[in-house]
């Protein structure tokens, strides 16, 4: 009886060790998966941000593409009248001289 008491505290220690040792691994388990979903949300989180500094970035592109743009029409504009008199003041010239 007492061998039989043996075995039977023995096998006891034992499913004891594997049920520790599953518990372990199942709390490893979670706690990784706890971990993904943290850096989930940071990595949605980092998305949303850039996202919106995107957004941001092309709208300010846009309006520098739009000022770009008249600055360029006025500078054109300017040759334009400074050929103009330039064409003018050479006739003038041409005509006294």
């Amino acid at each position: 009886m007492i061998t039989t008491l043996d075995d039977a505290m023995k096998r006891l220690e034992s499913a004891l060790g594997f049920l520790e040792a599953s518990v372990s691994r199942r709390l490893e388990a979670e706690k990784s998966r706890g971990d993904l979903e943290t850096e989930l949300q940071l990595m949605q989180d980092d998305r949303a941000r850039l996202a919106v500094e995107l957004d941001g970035a092309l709208t300010r592109l846009h309006r520098f593409e739009a000022a770009t743009d008249d600055v360029s029409r006025r500078v054109r504009q300017a040759i334009g009248e400074v050929q103009g008199v330039l064409a003018q003041a050479g006739q003038f010239e041409r005509e006294e001289g």
